[in-house]
């Protein structure tokens, strides 16, 4: 062990101080069972629950990639993670942050090996002791056990919805992509490279819309080709753009080490992609998006977490006042069932006045017939009016076991203030926050950050999904078509709910 390791964690929990060799303490990790005389009477102070918790908390990789982690570390997102954790860390009688010592011990880590649990963390620290509010540590642990109760108690209160029962089949959906896109490339004022485009073509003509997707962050074109090529078979021409930057390059760039990781400062290029690409349709620079009554039909904005709302955004949302404020009272812990947050309170920084309601991010209200977002997100975007100032409908779905944009906040609490009576709010049981994603190549960056992140096979989610966005385009046509409904296909459940249905499941739920 180097000289400089610290050799004694003090906990501190209830006004007590309780010493223990840091040493016995990564021993009894190992196995709880042998722990010393000594140190067992302390841990006796701690309920069984507690003890598991320290377990997990002390033995958890904090980080699992080297390069990924210093880049994360010299992130905005890794600064409040740094802090949240220089909060419970305290050294000296004056009782220091240990965030300075955190970075600087984490980076030495990381240089020596590839992944970082807690407890490597805490004997790495240059000091002979650290005190841990394990208060707080535990308060942490708890806030993640109650936010998951939370979400399974939202869902038992949805299941007991009146709703009318649908089964269906998957529409003929093949888990292969069909054909190939048209790559084009368009040049816009605002890059200095031009802008990566797929146009997937109407297959047979059709009344309608056409369809605008963007992908999620770090996200490419090619996990959204199974939704545009099936859209497109059905005769919605589809327009897939890829956003350098903040696209699966600039995520696999960050994990070689080669670039930070791209965040929310990506926002404001990717609405000006939006609008550069909705113009050169206007102005006639693009193909024929399919037949020619097509591209006079609208247009419908689409895409995955912040594809979804960075199209939120395009079709005229803007960030109520105050949000600087909200970030400061979301941020009091680390949001860790709700890591869209820290993207949300990424904002502020970006515009530079502490309010995401001006600058950069303000963008001009886009004609068109409707949104659809898969796993959006913007609670603390719209707290209070929600969806309440588009007059367009807008399909927005989750998944029960999104833990990164979480339904209950991030998709009930948005949708509730919809206006538009064809607005529809649909949950898909056992799904994740990367479940409308397709990933043909394990060995993409997005499997490097955790296969258990995927959820339940996201195939068999995908056609139930292709289904609901076909029935809700053909409403444009016949908007009566996709209703509140409780649906079933494959084994996979799923709750259509419309705006009063919303609100009354947000009536059954527990307050926070």
């Amino acid at each position: 062990m180097p000289a400089w390791a610290a050799e004694e964690l003090v906990l501190q929990l209830d006004g007590l101080a309780l010493p223990i060799d840091l040493a016995a303490l990564e021993s009894w990790t190992r196995q709880p069972e042998q722990a010393g005389n000594g140190l067992q009477a302390w841990l006796r102070l701690l309920d069984s629950q507690s003890r598991r918790d320290l377990v997990r908390l002390l033995q958890a990789p904090l980080l699992r990639d080297r390069s990924f982690g210093l880049q994360l570390l010299n992130s905005w997102t890794g600064e409040q993670m740094l802090k949240e954790a220089g909060s419970l860390l305290t050294t000296g009688p004056a009782d220091r942050s240990t965030a300075p010592l955190l970075l600087s011990s984490l980076r030495q880590l990381l240089e020596r090996q590839s992944s970082v649990s807690a407890l490597e963390l805490l004997r790495a620290l240059p000091v002979a002791s650290v005190t841990l509010r394990l208060d707080g540590a535990l308060q942490l642990a708890g806030q993640w056990r109650s936010q998951l109760k939370r979400q399974n108690t939202a869902l038992q209160r949805l299941r007991q919805l009146p709703l009318p029962r649908r089964s269906s089949s998957p529409l003929g959906f093949t888990s292969a992509v069909r054909g190939q896109p048209q790559r084009l490339q368009l040049q816009v004022p605002h890059r200095v490279a031009p802008l990566p485009l797929e146009l997937w073509p109407a297959q047979q003509a059709r009344r309608g819309p056409w369809l605008l997707l963007m992908p999620g962050l770090g996200g490419s074109a090619d996990q959204l080709s199974w939704l545009a090529a099936a859209l497109a078979d059905r005769g919605w021409p589809v327009l897939v753009v890829v956003h350098p930057g903040s696209d699966q390059q600039a995520l696999q760039a960050s994990l070689l080490g080669d670039a930070p990781p791209p965040g929310a400062e990506t926002l404001p290029q990717r609405l000006a992609d939006l609008q550069a690409v909705l113009e050169a349709q206007r102005e006639g620079q693009l193909p024929a998006l399919g037949p020619a009554p097509a591209g006079e039909q609208g247009v419908v904005l689409g895409g995955h977490s912040l594809g979804g709302l960075a199209a939120l955004m395009g079709a005229g949302l803007v960030p109520e006042r105050g949000l600087g404020r909200r970030c400061e009272l979301a941020l009091v812990s680390l949001p860790l069932t709700n890591l869209s947050r820290l993207l949300q309170c990424q904002l502020p920084r970006i515009t530079g006045d502490g309010d995401a309601s001006a600058g950069p991010l303000r963008s001009q209200a886009t004609p068109l017939l409707g949104v659809v977002a898969f796993n959006g997100f913007g609670s603390l975007l719209w707290p209070h009016r929600g969806l309440q100032d588009l007059n367009v409908p807008v399909l927005l779905v989750g998944g029960s076991l999104d833990l990164v944009t979480p339904p209950v906040q991030e998709q009930l609490a948005v949708f509730a203030g919809a206006t538009h009576p064809h607005s529809r709010l649909v949950l898909v049981e056992g799904a994740s926050h990367f479940s409308p994603v397709r990933i043909d190549n394990r060995g993409e960056a997005l499997f490097r950050l955790g296969e258990e992140l995927v959820g339940i096979e996201p195939l068999k989610v995908q056609a139930l999904l292709l289904n609901v966005t076909s029935e809700f385009l053909q409403g444009f046509e016949n908007p009566l078509l996709l209703s509140p409904q409780r649906r079933e296909q494959d084994g996979v459940r799923a709750y259509v709910l419309d705006r009063n249905q919303a609100r009354r499941w947000q009536g059954l739920l527990p307050p926070e």
